[in-house]
């Protein structure tokens, strides 16, 4: 049986770029509406918006107020998260964010994302920014990147400064998301391939698996074609990391324009419809494991 998913991972926006206007071949956030209708075609209910506030991640940003305003207007469609910068308090590795962390999550925040910092995960500030968010109990959704030139906290192939993070903070729950973060699902993973799309089967050793076998903390955002690769490039491998972390994946779309197109949603309900994967590891991916986290159950 087929269930309406929830999207863990969007970027919406009230108004348009009026620069990106004048060129068609740059991105445009959707609108609520655009954003309705792409959702209805895909079988998705709702989704959870995240803020785009660094300068790293291009000129259109769209605000905590302009998403909190969104869900206020249109209820049945989001939920979000606040996007916050760990340079944001006087670029301080002291800056206290749990009033602001707080007052956001009076506001409706469940979340803190997308990170985009283009800084090393292990900085003083970052970690500042992660302490205060295990104390106010709000997962940290990341996009990893490379340093300069880039946007998203950095780390070096083999992800160690994301597990000495793991470490660091085990109460705090961390969504893995971008190509440099799925890329690593195989363990023949290069410094080349994990700036893209690598092709072929996954093969054993891959530091996902490892780091998700060894750090419950550490959660799957199943968004962009970086996650759509990585469980479709090798379907009976993806099957079984479906079955195996079922508990700790989120669909996701990361839907950043009305010409986007995915397809990990048809994946999934073909998957369960043929026996490819269970029922109940298709609905918690698909819905259940958002609805926990965005209802603040994982922190019971």
């Amino acid at each position: 049986m087929l269930v309406k998913k929830i999207d863990i991972h969007v970027h919406a926006c009230l108004h348009k770029c009026l620069q990106y206007r004048l060129d068609p071949t740059f991105y445009e956030f959707p609108t609520p509406d655009e954003l309705r209708k792409m959702y209805d075609k895909m079988g998705i209910e709702k989704g959870v918006q995240l803020p785009v506030v660094k300068p790293e991640a291009g000129l259109h940003q769209i605000t905590n107020e302009e998403s909190y305003e969104m869900v206020q207007q249109h209820p049945d469609l989001f939920d979000w998260f606040c996007c916050i910068d760990p340079r944001f308090g006087w670029n301080s590795e002291d800056t206290d964010f749990t009033p602001i962390l707080n007052s956001y999550k009076a506001f409706g925040a469940k979340g803190i994302g997308e990170m985009l910092a283009n800084m090393y995960f292990d900085d003083p500030r970052v970690w500042n920014l992660f302490r205060h968010a295990e104390k106010c109990q709000m997962p940290v959704t990341f996009h990893i990147g490379n340093m300069g030139g880039d946007y998203g906290l950095v780390d070096e192939l083999g992800l160690p400064r994301l597990e000495k993070t793991l470490k660091e903070f085990p109460n705090l729950i961390f969504l893995g998301h971008s190509q440099k973060f799925w890329a690593e699902i195989s363990g023949d993973c290069t410094e080349e391939g994990r700036d893209g799309y690598p092709e072929g089967p996954v093969t054993p050793g891959g530091r996902v698996v490892e780091l998700m076998r060894k750090y419950k903390n550490l959660h799957g955002d199943l968004s962009a074609g970086s996650a759509e690769n990585a469980i479709m490039r090798d379907p009976e491998f993806g099957y079984a990391f479906l079955e195996e972390f079922q508990d700790r994946l989120y669909f996701g779309t990361d839907v950043c324009d009305p010409r986007n197109e995915f397809h990990l949603s048809k994946h999934l309900d073909d998957a369960v419809e043929s026996g490819k994967i269970s029922q109940e590891a298709y609905n918690k991916i698909c819905r259940e494991n958002a609805l926990r986290l965005l209802n603040g159950e994982l922190y019971k």
